[in-house]
């Protein structure tokens, strides 16, 4: 049957559609014809039309019973909205789809399952909303769809049961809290056949970064079996990120991270689907240990679809919220759905709210952090959907996880905290399309917080989210990035948490001017990387073993503090690609060192480590030289195997040309090499022997640092950790001043650039002043200080650009006072 009135099957079906087939169809119908030609799978199918629905309610008169259902609905507080969605539902589900139609329906299934050669074909049965997946509305969770559906009546039952999904109880508030009204929304439905990914894997894809709105990157969620676990937020997936730029370059890897999830369930086909209710289809199961350690996906896979996503991307001229699937049986990835990404779309970047923890309280439990902002309030736990009366305006909802049916809970809650879900879950969208604090995938929460509790929620520490004890004092500042303009002087960032790396490259900045890679091994890392390098010096058991905990995905230790370390810095180098990322190889001084652990087997014990066994001289030492070597093979990992060449490297503590000569010597022999690749190699200038040897440290290295704490502290021969000295740090000092001076005069005649590291430029205005008189090429500045010390400069350069045009002024015109 050629000439269906109902029935559109993909080939037919464009974007332009919406309003015949709903979002989610139009844009299936769009990628089938414009995208498979070019490589990337879609499943062929066909939509059931709004026209059937608008049919189907008018052939049984339901029209005025649903709205006299909706009138009454309490609109407030939303309190008979349980009983109105099940009057609704039952009103529809107790009328017979019209003769015409399931004729339609039946001839299209049979007609699509002779078209892949499968009797009873197993189709998935989507609703889609005719104002679904819009830039500004998503519907995305809100009505139903059915999994493994297979033969005429099962399909015929699927289809009613998506007509009766306009009017789930989310669905209903969802329509209300967009603006829609009720009954303008008509419904479509997609049958589309079934990726047997119940045997192999799924998951969905974002074209931007969700949280931080950072358009570089891909993010792909993977989980085993049928990608409706990885919606409903039941478990924490397998995450990569992927970098746009060097996406195309076969030579490269884009890969900027990747990790292993818990993937808790695993949902397969039910044995018996093919007797079943549409409803019962599908079974969840417990997915063995052996297979929540290994990724769902490999490296060639991502790469593939990270492709694909691009690709529609690139063809929607939009970020893109995606699902994918996998198929069992040929070892093919498919594409079967994709909306556009809704929450950043409509974000404007030049306002920010930066939120931030005045203290820090006892941590109860972590996860994934979902935006950037803190709340506080009484805790309450939730089992069930049930319980959704308990929760009262402005507590913190505590839970499992949730799916489509908390949404009308969510909205009431100040946070939302889940043991489970990840960045991609359906707790996850529903809070930031709220704006709502939240924290998933703890593991732990509902056992480590009790109902009652006051606590605080903060999503402003980074990608991990924190859950603290008691309610702790914060703070909210605003910075308006819209009429900043940007100085001569380059404005910097310094940055110590690749974590946070996408939210700050929307700030005006010119690159990152010190990156510490010291954070990454505390924090990340942990492991003192000798331990790594000759494992045979632990004898400690319980040290062993919280190393094998951290390693358990590794053969070699050693690659995991290479991988690790590169990851950290891929992550910052594509935040602010192309711009300069000046990476400080690490400078822990020996008691830092020896915290991380096993660091107590190989750290000396020095009377002053501000001033001891750091740095530069760490480096060539046959004490560290291994684990300098590591630190080389990650830069090298990053630059050369990611393509991230716009990592420049800088070498701290540098006390002799002697020891920059051995340095670069132990680089070399690590294989990073100056000008290879275009690697520069900076210093920093801290110690007064770099100031004095200024022009001999300029023709070794290919720029300077001032790092002016340390520069400080050693002009005025002080220890700046010392409480009894502390009145005597001053950068403003004379002595100090002329060091600067005379750093920046240097790399002027050298013919290389020479920036400064430190706050008294944005707290302090003459300083800033001072800087760009001298004629420094960059400032770099604490995120936080970062718009004083931007405001600090332009003053500055507008005072000198007036200075210059008097003097200028009397010497073409001579003085007329």
């Amino acid at each position: 049957m050629e000439n269906y009135k109902y029935i559109l099957f993909f080939k037919k079906i464009s974007i332009n559609a919406i309003s015949k087939v709903g979002g989610k169809n139009a844009s299936l119908g769009e990628m089938y014809n414009q995208l498979n030609p070019i490589g990337i799978n879609i499943p062929n199918g066909f939509a059931l039309t709004a026209k059937a629905y608008r049919l189907f309610r008018k052939r049984n008169k339901l029209e005025k019973p649903l709205n006299d259902l909706l009138f009454i609905l309490d609109t407030k507080e939303y309190s008979n909205l349980s009983v109105i969605g099940e009057k609704a539902r039952a009103l529809i589900l107790a009328a017979p789809i019209p003769e015409e139609i399931k004729i339609e329906i039946q001839t299209a299934y049979q007609s699509l399952s002779e078209q892949c050669g499968i009797n009873n074909l197993g189709v998935a049965v989507r609703s889609s909303a005719t104002s679904e997946d819009l830039p500004s509305a998503s519907f995305a969770g809100q009505m139903q769809s059915f999994l493994n559906i297979s033969g005429e009546n099962q399909v015929m039952d699927a289809v009613h049961r998506c007509f009766a999904s306009l009017f789930t109880d989310r669905a209903i508030k969802y329509r209300h809290d967009m603006g829609f009204a009720n009954l303008d929304v008509a419904i479509s439905v997609g049958v589309q056949q079934m990726v047997r990914s119940d045997k192999a894997a799924s998951g969905v894809a974002f074209t931007i970064d969700p949280d931080t709105g950072f358009q570089n990157v891909i993010i792909i969620n993977s989980i085993w079996g049928l990608g409706e676990n990885i919606v409903q937020g039941t478990v924490t997936p397998d995450e990569w990120m992927v970098f746009k730029p060097t996406l195309e370059n076969k030579e490269l890897n884009p890969v900027l991270k990747k990790q292993c999830g818990r993937k808790e369930f695993t949902m397969i086909y039910s044995e018996k689907s093919s007797s079943e209710s549409a409803e019962k289809t599908i079974v969840n199961t417990e997915t063995s240990l052996e297979k929540q350690n290994q990724f769902s996906l490999s490296n060639q896979e991502v790469i593939q679809l990270s492709e694909w996503c691009y690709e529609i991307e690139k063809h929607y001229k939009k970020a893109m919220d995606i699902e994918w699937a996998k198929d069992a049986f040929n070892s093919q990835l498919y594409i079967v759905q994709a909306r556009p990404e809704t929450v950043h779309a409509r974000e404007n970047k030049l306002v920010r709210e930066i939120y931030q923890l005045k203290e820090k309280g006892t941590l109860l439990t972590n996860g994934i952090a979902l935006g950037d902002k803190i709340a506080t309030g009484k805790a309450r736990l939730l089992q069930n959907t049930q319980e959704g009366n308990q929760l009262l305006d402005g507590e913190i909802l505590v839970t499992d996880f949730t799916n489509p049916d908390w949404d009308p809970i969510m909205k009431r809650a100040s946070a939302i905290v889940t043991n489970k879900g990840g960045r991609t879950s359906h707790a996850a969208i529903v809070a930031r399309e709220l704006g709502t604090v939240a924290v998933v995938g703890c593991g732990n929460a509902t056992s480590t917080i009790k109902t009652g509790q006051q606590i605080t929620v903060s999503c402003a520490e980074g990608k991990e989210g924190n859950v603290y004890q008691g309610e702790l004092k914060w703070e909210i500042k605003e910075h308006d990035f819209s009429n900043l303009s940007m100085p001569i002087t380059e404005p910097m960032l310094i940055l110590a948490d690749p974590e946070r790396a996408f939210e700050l490259s929307h700030y005006p900045n010119k690159g990152i001017g010190l990156m510490r890679v010291e954070f990454a091994i505390s924090n990340t890392i942990k492991i003192h990387p000798l331990a790594l390098c000759e494992p045979e010096k632990i004898t400690d058991v319980a040290v062993q073993t919280e190393i094998k905990n951290l390693t358990k995905d590794y053969e070699d230790g050693k690659k995991y503090f290479v991988d690790k370390l590169a990851e950290a810095v891929s992550i910052v180098a594509a935040a602010f690609y192309p711009k300069d990322v000046i990476v400080r190889m690490s400078d822990f001084k020996s008691n830092e060192y020896a915290n991380l652990i096993a660091g107590k087997y190989f750290e000396p014990t020095e009377e002053n480590p501000m001033i001891g066994f750091r740095g530069a001289s760490r480096y060539y030492s046959d004490f560290y030289r291994k684990g300098f070597a590591l630190e080389c093979e990650a830069m090298k990992k990053v630059r050369n195997q990611m393509g991230l060449h716009n990592v420049k490297l800088m070498i701290p503590f540098c006390r002799t040309i002697e020891e920059g000569k051995k340095v670069l010597n132990e680089m070399k022999l690590n294989g990073l090499v100056q000008g290879e690749n275009g690697l520069e190699v900076y210093v920093m200038i801290e110690i007064p022997s770099n100031v004095i040897l200024a022009n001999d440290f300029a023709k070794l290295f290919d720029g300077f640092s001032i790092g002016s704490n340390d520069l400080t502290q050693l002009t005025l021969g002080l220890d700046r950790d010392s409480s009894l000295v502390s009145g005597l740090f001053n950068e403003q000092n004379p002595a100090v001043k002329h060091l600067i001076t005379e750093t920046i005069r240097a790399a002027k005649r050298n013919k290389i650039k020479v920036g400064l590291c430190g706050q008294a430029p944005s707290d302090i205005p003459e300083y800033a002043q001072f800087l760009v008189e001298k004629g420094i090429d960059s400032i770099s500045f604490n995120p936080d200080a970062l718009i004083n010390g931007i405001e600090n400069i332009l003053k500055a350069e507008s005072k000198h650009e007036e200075k210059r045009n008097e003097i200028l002024n009397i010497l073409t015109h001579g003085n007329n006072f």
